[in-house]
């Protein structure tokens, strides 16, 4: 009966300490935005529309610093080799711009294609995505739709 009483008192003390902790404070999103870097896309997708296979596209999306810290891109990663990213590499200051610019390669694609561009930064909120988007039409039928 002696070790049943110790065995819940034990518990309890354990409980006790566990539920005295207090979590570590987080910032809020809202907060973390206005106390470091912050990236603002003016657009973050693009349709190049229709194209023929084979055809090679480039758009460049263009982003300003919103936060009130130098905004660095670490890298920027792609889906797979049809696609070739480029940013600016130096820091980009508060209330300044930059860009990132997606050239597609679209040979041996058809159909739709949505491909997105992976941004990784020093940005309080985080990696970001923007995409570009086609619809790609075979060689063949596209010269004989313009007969």
């Amino acid at each position: 009966m002696k070790k049943v009483l110790l065995s819940f008192a034990f518990a309890a003390l354990v409980a006790g300490g566990a539920v005295a902790q207090e979590k570590p404070k987080t910032t809020a999103p809202q907060e973390q935005a206005k106390t470091g870097a912050a990236l603002t896309f003016e657009e973050t997708e693009h349709n190049f529309g229709d194209i023929t296979q084979g055809d090679v596209v480039e758009h460049t999306f263009k982003f300003k610093n919103t936060g009130n810290q130098p905004l660095v891109i670490e890298r920027v990663d792609v889906s797979c080799g049809c696609t070739t990213p480029d940013w600016t590499k130096e820091p980009v200051m508060p209330g300044k711009s930059g860009f990132i610019t997606a050239k597609f390669n679209s040979a041996g694609k058809l159909g739709q294609q949505k491909k997105p561009l992976t941004i990784h930064s020093n940005a309080a909120e985080g990696t970001k995505y923007v995409y570009i988007v086609t619809n790609i039409k075979d060689k063949s039928t596209a010269s004989a739709s313009q007969k």
